[in-house]
């Protein structure tokens, strides 16, 4: 249902959401890894590691149409095991420190985490990919195409 004043297009279907002003995420799935603790997990994902799994909720499955197109997705999840507390941080362990915005660390204010990984396939509301560097059991904040893959075509000049 759309809005008062908002138009939909054909083919268009949306779902409730928050206001717009309001801050607060809203989990569309959960990836599962191979990793149950931090010390296991990859530093950075590499795209020939071992296939994971992002299960999507059920109400968001329409939304992956088309996705199938690319070879690289970005996915977008909430760290929720990660501390939130650190302004600067040793991140090699050796004395030096450096500060938290200059790191891909895990430990940030809002610890949002984000990796470019290979769709191997879509089952159903299930991709399987490679490349993930996150807990099992991570909670999906969202899902992109590659942004250097993805090139929207711009309408026909009058």
């Amino acid at each position: 249902m759309a809005m008062s004043g908002e138009t939909l297009r054909p083919g268009e279907v949306k779902v409730a959401a928050p206001p717009s002003a309001d801050a607060a995420l809203q989990f569309i799935g959960t990836i599962r890894t191979p990793w149950t603790r931090r010390e296991d997990c990859p530093r950075q994902g590499r795209q020939d590691g071992p296939e994971c799994r992002i299960e999507l909720n059920p109400v968001w499955h329409p939304a992956l149409e088309g996705l199938e197109d690319y070879e690289t997705i970005e996915v977008l999840y909430w760290l929720d095991r990660s501390r939130r507390d650190l302004v600067r941080q040793s991140p090699r362990s050796d004395g030096s420190t450096i500060g938290t915005f200059a790191l891909r660390s895990p430990v940030r204010p809002n610890p949002i985490g984000t990796s470019l990984v290979r769709l191997v396939r879509i089952e159903g509301g299930t991709l399987i990919v490679c490349g993930l560097d996150c807990l099992d059991d991570t909670p999906l904040i969202d899902l992109k195409p590659d942004r250097c893959a993805f090139t929207p075509m711009a309408p026909p000049k009058p």
